[in-house]
């Protein structure tokens, strides 16, 4: 009768790995990526009753040779643009472009001082008599651009027929303005609007000044200028500074106190061209002119870009699971946002002398993610009480800056409380704001921002797999469709980029190729080894498949992604057997073979060709027999050992996902060549912190039971805020820390930390669907 203590567990140990055998290497990529034809779209593998997952079916695939996706010469295009980014491209702006062809030329003679900016204007009227965004109709745009634009016409007296269809656009739909979302109003829109319709009551203009709808905007006019008195304007930089065009009474020997080095005004053409009028500054003016020759006449509502761009290029670049071609080029952004980074945070322009919480926010989890040194320390500028906000006398919280803080907030390290309370705060303002359905937004107009939000939500960073954020993400990126908003809507071609949209996804599709066909492989692996008669079933197979290809993704690290799925199949394989057997309290002969050694540690082969315990003997001898070199079949052999000997009772098989969880680390670092047992030595503290992190966290991981996704029964919660408390720990290590070791490997501990987390925080449905979308459904193009 078998007694599962550490006399069975030495045997077991020692049949396993003794086994002698000719074993072919499992760590060859199934073919190269260059000779793989593509797979014809819909004739891959199937699942029946993919959401139940109740069975699966693998099938052969059916190749067929295709055109060659020009992948190549669409990275070295986007490269070439991450390269020349410069100061940022942003579209032009008609509202500002009016404001600088007010300016009368400084030498006092008649006329504009930027001529060139009044034909822009009279050449960029739309059909229906507006200025504004073309492809994209928001009335609040359109009235204040063609509202400016009529303005500064009638000033020089020229081209009357298109104020006068100007006009008429502003006499049909100003009553609009208050019909749409008020998340969606401009910035300043209810300062800069009264001031232009007073300017064009004194240039004699027929329009309706009585209009009801007005009465709202002025009492938002009134409620901002309350919040931000004009003692407070000339005390220190606010955000009112964008909006000061024709404001009367400043004081413009303070003001110009607080000018960027370039000589804007807040990075502004509009209240830049409007402080040049009152001062005539020669800083103003080459702000100006620089700026109008850049954009052949017409300017954007605000220049440069350079710090909001690089952010949120690499944020698409990550979330589009394409940044891996790019990473020199991202690190060049990252460099150049980090030498702007101040200790009370990030402007979204160099020189800006306002921080915002935004631009901080995508910068520090940006920054923190590829291991530059920086501290949450910038979000207690932010903190107001109990609210985080985004700049001083904000008058409505923007959901999508405090999404950016919830994504910030998560990657917090030990000790970082400010970060815990931001993350406590956007949390919970992000599930209310979803729960009522009031997700729009002051800043943009994206494709799916509720995906967004609610992907975010339901998977928080620990939980979160970079293959399925990817696939969720691919579907909420509008690309090209994304319009932001600011004093007027604009667009910033990098950052809603189609180029970038279309690449992901042709590399996603590649993905799924190879995910099938090694699946397919995996098939044939799977029932060669006989492993269902050892319990594991096809969708255990997939499940180990899928959590390694949703983190190692890359076409060159197969062997990697194999070697996980493979030790975690043969792991649970052994486990089951072990298991059976010391359930089995009456069996007199379940030993089997595994367990039948004599004193030198061989096989005592009777009955082993006729048992089905042959297969497992020699799945396993197949995984430790020959690797890629001796030192990996070295490796190997060794990793098994301390997993084998882990298990020496009921208790340990039962809550063995700390070791299991080693066991994968150790199996995907020795495939890789990255591991080896001489590096591990010389860095015996650091992989001892990664492992013992790793471990305990699995461990605590598998022996909870999930109520619903991120719920679980009301025991367990104690163990979720340990392993919260531990992941911070994790990630510290990972990203600041233990940098003798490499990036990668300190990555796959954090992989499989993460892994496990998915696993419990998600319902067996919830994981299905991941797996049915991540790797069976098409990424459809619209």
């Amino acid at each position: 009768m078998l007694a599962l203590t550490a006399t069975p567990a030495s045997t077991v140990t020692t049949a396993l790995l003794r086994r002698q055998r000719t074993a072919r290497t499992w760590i060859q990529p199934v073919l190269p990526q260059r000779a793989l034809p593509q797979l014809r779209r819909g004739n891959t593998m199937t699942m029946a009753n993919v959401k139940g997952m109740d069975a699966v079916t693998f099938k052969p695939f059916e190749l067929q040779k295709v055109e060659p996706r020009n992948m190549s010469e669409m990275l070295d295009t986007i490269r070439a643009k991450l390269k020349a980014m410069g100061d940022g491209t942003i579209s032009v702006s008609a509202y500002d472009t009016a404001w600088v062809a007010l300016v009368k030329r400084l030498d006092g003679d008649d006329g504009p001082q930027f001529p060139t900016s009044i034909d822009w204007i009279t050449k960029n009227q739309l059909p229906d008599g507006s200025w504004g965004d073309e492809s994209y109709f928001l009335v609040h745009d359109r009235i204040i651009n063609t509202l400016a634009c009529i303005v500064a016409l009638k000033s020089w007296n020229i081209h009357h027929h298109k104020c006068e269809r100007g006009l008429s656009f502003i006499r049909e739909n100003l009553w609009r303005i208050t019909e749409q979302d008020e998340e969606n109003m401009p910035v300043g829109f209810e300062i800069t609007l009264p001031t232009l319709l007073e300017m064009a009551k004194g240039l004699g203009l027929d329009l309706p000044y009585d209009e009801p709808a007005l009465q709202e905007i002025y009492s938002k006019r009134d409620l901002k200028l309350s919040k931000i008195p004009k003692d407070a304007l000339h005390a220190g930089p606010t955000t009112l500074l964008l909006s000061i065009e024709g404001m009367p009474g400043l004081d413009w020997e303070k003001l110009l106190k607080f000018q960027c080095p370039d000589g804007s005004i807040m990075s502004s053409p509009a209240p830049t061209a409007y402080a040049l009028m009152q001062t005539k500054d020669k800083k103003c003016l080459q702000f100006l002119e620089e700026l109008v020759n850049n954009y052949n006449s017409g300017v954007p509502f605000t220049y440069p870009i350079d710090i909001f761009e690089r952010l949120w290029v690499v944020d698409r670049l990550e979330r589009l699971g394409i940044s891996r071609y790019f990473r020199s080029e991202i690190l060049g952004c990252l460099d150049h946002v980090y030498r702007q980074l101040t200790p009370e945070g990030l402007p979204a322009t160099r020189g800006c002398p306002v921080n915002d919480i935004d631009d901080t926010a995508m910068g520090f989890r940006l920054m923190r993610l590829y291991g530059y040194d920086v501290s949450a320390g910038v979000f207690e500028h932010f903190e107001k009480g109990d609210e985080f906000v985004c700049y001083p006398g904000q008058s409505n919280k923007s959901v999508t800056a405090t999404h950016n803080l919830y994504r910030a907030a998560q990657l917090s390290f030990p000790g970082e409380d400010v970060l815990e309370r931001a993350d406590v705060f956007s949390r919970g303002f992000l599930k209310e704001k979803r729960a009522s359905g009031k997700l729009g937004d002051k800043w943009v107009i994206p494709k799916d921002f509720p995906g967004e939000v609610g992907y975010a939500l339901d998977f928080p960073w620990r939980a979160s797999l970079p293959r399925i954020e990817t696939r969720f993400y691919l579907e909420q990126y509008g690309g090209s469709s994304d319009v932001w908003i600011g004093k007027v809507l604009y667009r910033i071609p990098l950052v809603s980029n189609e180029l970038f949209l279309k690449t992901a996804r042709e590399d996603f599709f590649s993905f799924q190729r190879f995910c099938r066909h090694e699946l397919n492989g995996l098939r044939k692996w799977y029932e060669k080894n006989k492993l269902a008669a050892f319990g594991v079933t096809p969708k255990c197979v997939l499940r180990a498949y899928f959590l390694a290809a949703a983190n190692i993704f890359e076409p060159d690290r197969a062997a990697e992604r194999l070697a996980w799925a493979r030790t975690a199949v043969i792991a649970e394989a052994v486990s089951c057997h072990l298991r059976g057997k010391a359930s089995d309290a009456n069996s007199t002969s379940g030993d089997g073979p595994i367990s039948e050694l004599d004193n030198n540690g061989r096989h005592a082969l009777t009955r082993v060709d006729e048992d089905p315990e042959k297969a497992l003997l020699d799945a396993l001898g197949e995984l430790i027999g020959i690797a890629s070199s001796e030192n990996a079949s070295h490796g190997l052999r060794e990793a098994w050992k301390l997993w084998l000997r882990s298990l020496t009772t009921k208790e340990e098989l039962d809550s063995c996902g700390g070791n299991t969880a080693l066991l994968i680390v150790r199996s995907v670092e020795i495939s890789s060549g990255r591991y080896s047992l001489k590096e591990h030595d010389a860095n015996h503290s650091e992989y001892t912190q990664l492992e013992r992190l790793t471990s305990s966290i699995c461990r605590k991981l598998t022996s909870m039971i999930p109520v619903q996704n991120g719920a679980y029964i009301k025991d367990d919660e104690k163990s979720v805020s340990h392993v919260d408390s531990e992941m911070r720990q994790l990630a510290q290590s990972v990203f600041q820390s233990c940098n003798s070791i490499n990036r990668v490997t300190r990555q796959t501990f954090l992989d499989v930390a993460k892994s496990y987390y998915y696993v419990a925080h998600s319902s067996t449905e919830t994981i299905d669907s991941h797996i049915s979308k991540v790797i069976f459904e098409d990424v459809i193009s619209e």
